[in-house]
């Protein structure tokens, strides 16, 4: 063997043999090979830190095949990812296979494309042992963090609980962010918007109504009757018209942070969908390298766009431009995440990865296209006799620019730039009135955190890094701290005051408000473990501290700080710490009384039970005390009395199906419905304290059906069924279940099919 190319990921090597040719072999390490040893702590704190690496069981394979086929190789060229990680893999790959110095070649590439791997393979280099140094001090130190305070939280709160450096800050995020909200008291104020129509010569309405809001709110329902009975009779005018044209610039190339956020408003998708998809378009040469803080585009780049913009838009539309990198401490800057080939306007690939390749590459584009110019008119309204004027605003998009191929979406929905067109007016012109109205509205909390805007504040806040954003998340929600949920919202009834004519009428209306979706709540484990860290180990859940360190890992990587250091300046407090609380610290406790069963006139309580929060009625030694779980979403901190004794209210009797009764409940595989012995369960969103006896017949009848389908084929002689499954056909075979390949015609299948299927299946 000539050349062995080691990479970390089957996918990106199947891509760069195809780049590389015959003269090369390349294989995957599968991602890292080696790791801190599992058993003790595997670091040597007395020798300065020393990290004990082993290999772990699941590649002592890989690392065999490694070792053999570089063994044999002439050239061996290390090719693992450009960042810390990246080059961490590589160090190890170095020391675990023993490769000599003189065979051993380094390269980098931001993209899986000819130019760039041949190009790195005519400049390679040594591996930068900086970089490396700044991982492994993030690994010490994630190691001696998770390894000294879970234990503690083990034995203070339950079993199976971990903390971590970066994971305990963010999950403090959510936690305050839900406290605000519990504190928040919401106000109802009154919005005024006055519809207008311009007079013409014979004082009759014409051309194009017009809406102005009023620029100040009423408190009352009184205040806002009042000032609409002093609009009547009253003369309207244009007060002012200012009118200007303003420039509107395109947003910059994705980084990591920024495509986790747009993807998810613009697709939908979860900050580890985006990481998992990205990566797939990367190992597949069709977009450069997914973890970046950088904003900057190569040269080549930047060219392609203008070739681009010039052959299809017109060269009116092109703006070359180069962005710089605003984040607080970027490291790896790089490049921006772009499209390896610009001309490529589609790709081959799954619908979710069209959607994110599309995405990136109108961003990419976008961003080279000249600023869209608007005309913005701001217009007030006043009146002879009342305070205050109304606020006319419009615009108009004289030319649209860069918005021809893509808006930025915000986090309060998507984007636009509409044409907002207003009849002509000057200063002094008669307005007559259409009407005038008076909205009740209601003051809203702030919004929970999605995954996305949560990464926006870590990022704001110097936590984490690219590569940590997706797995932080990951972790919180593994360790059944948060939870992504969807809010209903509140339904109020609101009033609506109307001045047509000379009457004033009033109405009412049902509106919901605060609803959400896809928002991260915490749970009441997350809650108490930020209570208690905050409490016993307030540096650590220090945003500042936090960022501090991030910032300690980025100078290791730059060579201007020795790792060790770092850790043994951050160990020792934190060790003395840990020893101090671990004796002092009591067990924590999770209990609140809610008040009193008006039916019993026993306590009521909600607290951390074994398995989870819990609400009770009746005190602990009371032995006819009752207990049911709280809901996904409670808090025993917020829970309120009647939220608690509506738990109580299953099993619900529904009605009568037949002759027979219907119930509803709560069972160990979640809410379900009973009819004549048989259990169904509830779809996904319904509660089994709303649900009605119509939507549970619906369900029954839906039941009896799939039972009716159940059976395809058999094959009793050798305990084989082919079945119709909640997800579709399978086989079940000897208590085990097996998929069935795609495209396969269930009814089709042979004994002999479904053996070879069964033979060749994972369970």
């Amino acid at each position: 063997m000539e050349n062995l190319v080691i990479v970390e990921s089957p996918a990106k090597a199947k891509t760069i043999e195809k780049i590389l040719g015959k003269d090369y072999t390349v294989r995957s390490s599968f991602g890292h090979i080696r790791d801190l040893a599992k058993k003790n702590l595997g670091i040597d704190i007395e020798h300065g830190f020393a990290p004990q690496y082993e290999v772990s069981p699941d590649k002592k394979k890989v690392v065999a095949d490694l070792k053999a086929a570089s063994d044999k190789a002439s050239t061996v060229w290390l090719a693992s990812d450009e960042d810390r990680e990246g080059e961490a893999i590589a160090w190890h790959l170095r020391e675990t296979l023993e490769l000599e110095p003189s065979k051993t070649r380094r390269i980098v590439f931001h993209e899986i494309t000819k130019d760039a791997i041949l190009s790195a393979v005519q400049s390679p280099r040594d591996v930068d042992m900086n970089l490396v140094m700044a991982q492994q001090a993030r690994r010490v130190l994630d190691r001696l963090v998770g390894f000294e305070l879970s234990p503690i939280l083990w034995k203070k709160i339950k079993p199976s609980l971990s903390a971590g450096r970066v994971q305990s800050v963010a999950l403090r995020l959510i936690v305050e962010r839900e406290r605000e909200i519990n504190e928040f008291c919401s106000k109802a104020y009154y919005k005024v918007e006055g519809v207008f129509v311009p007079e013409n010569a014979k004082g009759k309405k014409s051309g194009n109504k017009v809406t102005g809001v009023l620029d100040r709110r009423f408190d009352t329902l009184e205040e806002a009757k009042t000032f609409l009975e002093s609009c009547r009779g009253c003369v309207f005018t244009v007060g002012s018209v200012e009118k200007k044209e303003v420039a509107k610039s395109p947003a910059p190339p994705f980084t990591t942070s920024s495509l986790q956020q747009e993807a998810a408003r613009k697709c939908g998708f979860s900050v580890s969908q985006t990481m998992s998809i990205a990566q797939h378009l990367y190992e597949s040469g069709l977009i450069t390298y997914m973890r970046t803080d950088s904003t900057t585009l190569s040269k080549l780049a930047i060219g392609a766009a203008k070739s681009w913009i010039t052959d299809n838009l017109g060269a009116q539309y092109h703006k070359a431009r180069q962005y710089k990198t605003k984040v607080k401490g970027a490291q790896e800057a790089h490049e921006a995440i772009r499209p390896t080939y610009i001309a490529n306007t589609e790709i081959e690939g799954t619908a979710a990865e069209k959607k994110l390749y599309n995405l990136i590459w109108k961003r990419t584009v976008a961003s080279q296209m000249a600023d869209a110019r608007l005309e913005k008119t701001d217009i007030t309204i006043v009146s002879d006799r009342t305070e205050g004027h109304f606020d006319v605003t419009g615009s108009t998009v004289m030319f649209d620019g860069f918005l021809r191929l893509y808006i930025e979406s915000t986090d309060d929905g998507p984007a636009s730039e509409e044409e907002t067109l207003l009849p002509p007016m000057s200063p002094g012109d008669v307005m007559l009135r259409d009407t005038v109205t008076a909205t009740e509205k209601y003051t809203a909390h702030p919004s929970r955190y999605s995954e996305a805007s949560l990464v926006r504040k870590m990022e704001e806040l110097g936590i984490g890094r690219p590569s940590t954003y997706a797995p932080t998340i990951s972790t919180l929600h593994q360790r059944g701290y948060i939870l992504r949920q969807d809010r209903k919202g509140e339904e109020r009834e609101i009033s609506v005051l109307t001045l047509k004519g000379d009457e004033v009428s009033q109405s009412l209306k049902k509106e919901t408000s605060g609803s959400e979706k896809g928002r991260l709540c915490p749970q009441d484990v997350g809650v108490m473990v930020t209570d208690f860290l905050e409490k016993a180990f307030p540096d650590i859940m220090d945003y500042g501290f936090t960022a501090a360190v991030e910032s300690d890992f980025d100078k290791i990587a730059a060579g201007k700080l020795v790792w060790n250091k770092i850790v043994a300046d951050f160990y020792k407090p934190f060790h003395e710490k840990v020893q101090e609380t671990t004796e002092e610290a009591a067990p924590v406790k999770s209990r609140r009384v809610l008040g009193v069963d008006p039916e019993t006139g026993r306590t009521v309580i909600a607290r951390m039970g074994r398995y989870g929060s819990v609400v009770q009625i009746g005190d602990d030694d009371d032995p006819q005390k009752r207990i049911t779980g709280m809901e996904k979403g409670m808090l025993i901190e917020s829970v309120t009395l009647d939220d608690a004794l509506r738990l109580f209210v299953l099993p619900r009797t529904l009605g009568n199906l037949d002759g027979k009764e219907v119930t509803c409940s709560k069972g160990k595989f979640g809410p379900y419905v009973k009819y004549d012995g048989k259990y169904v369960s509830l779809k996904k969103g319904m509660s089994p304290y709303t649900v009605t006896l119509d939507e549970a017949v619906k369900l029954i009848q839906e039941h009896e059906v799939q039972l009716k389908n159940k059976d395809i084929k058999s094959f009793p002689e050798a305990d084989i069924a082919v079945l119709n499954g909640r997800y579709g056909p399978y086989i079940k075979h000897a208590g085990s279940n097996y998929r069935i390949p795609k495209g396969t015609d269930p009814t089709a299948l042979t004994l002999e099919d479904c053996q070879a299927i069964v033979a060749k299946s994972k369970k």
